[in-house]
């Protein structure tokens, strides 16, 4: 989902996966945004060799993680899903975890792939399916506190950061720091998203809630809620622009802001602008409606945390107006009649009457609202709004001979008809018709293109035309699809799968 070429997408060799390329010519792609597959006389299809790294390669080890492929694997009759499952659900622990303790306490850095540098945003979902193994290994548990004690330290440099850089890393990926914004030698990236702010507050949470720990609720927590607290009243843009602004020199339309950097104008609706949407693509209209409703239900979390463990009354009660602020706001705001679906969630608004009615693969988006727990899956709106992202009358959903789903302007650069299996996913999380999700899973493992991973993104009509060989989090959220499938009693139907 990061702007990169994907000639770079083979850093993982480095972590002595061993695995050789083939270039592929690809129909419409620039030449210099040509995809890498891996090759398939390295590892044979039918073989179904595990293409995690080797164990003296991999970056952290679980007991847990281990028993639970194993569990998995047994249950699944078919030999290329439980393959792909081995692969993809430990990839996060395998090839992107950089563990340590600082000042005595657990911090943990976690890359996205084949970038290094930690987004807020893709670390904490990253590490997200990993929490509900936490207390059977305590090992597992401190990586896991280190990840949010890392994100709460990350907050405080900047709330208006996206990417951060490993403050171990001896060579630290600075092609930012030129970028017309406040930059700082910490940060990899400086492109402000509301819910760069809420996935650690949803990961906190979780933990707190899944293992009992509050240590991680201390000073640096209280700094970190204070931030962002502040920086969401900032971008209700009240009484001001606030002080973010952003602009980069780019041929990449969205990947800079117009208007000296401030972005389209909005009005103070009790919205909260986000310049940048989680693909790291400019909003168009800066109150993004999906990050909005993130922001609501992050901080009402926040709210209670607050409140039942550091005895915060005052800040606690300022979080919950603000939620119930934002709340009635996108009642008002965030809603559209559409003449073929009813009532829809807008993508984006700008409180002056625009809209923007799309849906883009990232999450958070309008299709995985349900998923992230923001709004009722059965909500009449969300299911207009549902069956509206998937359909033609999306601009940026692709079918194809390959498969269908949801893509986004992020890919433009290489084809707009570039899928995102993380918005397949998200049909399947959201689901609630089993040939619905049986044709999820398996459109997935027809478009890994041989290689047993998920990619950020697969061409609608040839799945070996791909974006980013090594993308953490679609491989682990892929596989934090197939273990709740499991866990629900669906093993019949992933069985079912031809």
């Amino acid at each position: 989902m990061k702007n990169k070429s994907v000639k770079r997408v083979f850093g993982c060799l480095a972590l002595g996966l061993g695995l050789s390329t083939a270039t592929i010519a690809a129909d419409n792609l620039p030449a210099s945004h040509i995809a890498l597959v891996q090759d398939n006389t390295t590892v044979r299809n039918d073989d179904y060799i595990s293409r995690r790294p080797e164990l003296s390669k991999r970056l952290f080890k679980s007991q847990v993680v281990e028993s639970e492929i194993v569990r998995i694997k047994k249950l699944l009759k078919n030999a290329k899903l439980a393959w792909m499952f081995e692969n993809c659900f430990p990839n996060t622990l395998d090839t992107t975890i950089y563990h340590r303790i600082t000042n005595g306490k657990d911090d943990t850095v976690v890359y996205t792939g084949d970038i290094h540098a930690m987004w807020l945003r893709d670390s904490g979902a990253q590490v997200w399916p990993y929490v509900q193994l936490a207390n059977k290994d305590e090992d597992l548990r401190k990586m896991l506190a280190g990840v949010i004690r890392r994100q709460f330290k990350c907050i405080i440099i900047d709330p208006y950061a996206n990417a951060f850089l490993d403050p171990n890393d001896p060579n630290p990926d600075h092609q930012w720091q030129s970028d017309l914004t406040d930059m700082k030698l910490e940060l990899h990236e400086r492109k402000w998203e509301i819910d760069s702010l809420c996935y650690p507050i949803r990961l906190a949470y979780h933990y707190w809630k899944t293992t009992g720990d509050t240590s991680v609720f201390d000073e640096e927590w209280l700094k970190a809620i204070a931030n962002i607290v502040k920086t969401f009243k900032e971008q209700q843009r009240k009484d001001s622009l606030g002080p973010y602004k952003f602009q980069r020199e780019t041929p990449k339309a969205s990947d800079t802001v117009v208007n000296d950097g401030w972005g389209n104008p909005v009005k103070p609706v009790g919205l909260i602008a986000s310049t940048f949407r989680p693909s790291d693509d400019a909003s168009i209209y800066q109150f993004l409606v999906p990050s909005n409703f993130f922001a609501v239900t992050s901080l009402r979390k926040a709210a209670e945390i607050l409140t039942a463990i550091n005895n915060k009354p005052e800040l606690a009660k300022e979080c919950s107006d603000l939620a119930t602020e934002v709340e009635t706001a996108l009642k008002k705001y965030a809603t559209v009649n559409h003449p073929k679906y009813g009532t829809i969630y807008a993508f984006e608004v700008d409180g002056y009457g625009s809209v923007n009615l799309m849906d883009d693969a990232n999450v958070p988006s309008l299709l995985a609202m349900p998923y992230l727990g923001d709004v009722d899956i059965n909500d009449p709106i969300y299911q207009n709004t549902r069956k509206f992202v998937w359909s033609e009358d999306n601009p940026y959903f692709f079918k194809g001979a390959a498969g269908e789903g949801i893509g986004g302007p992020h890919v433009s650069h290489v084809s707009l008809n570039m899928i995102w299996p993380m918005s397949i996913m998200m049909k399947a999380f959201t689901s609630q018709n089993d040939e619905e999700i049986k044709g999820c899973i398996k459109m997935l493992m027809d478009t890994d293109a041989g290689t047993g991973f998920m990619h950020e993104s697969f061409y609608k009509d040839d799945a070996t035309k791909y974006t980013r060989d090594w993308f953490a989090w679609q491989n682990t959220l892929f596989g934090e699809l197939v273990l709740k499938l499991v866990d629900e009693g669906k093993v019949d139907l992933l069985n079912s799968i031809k």
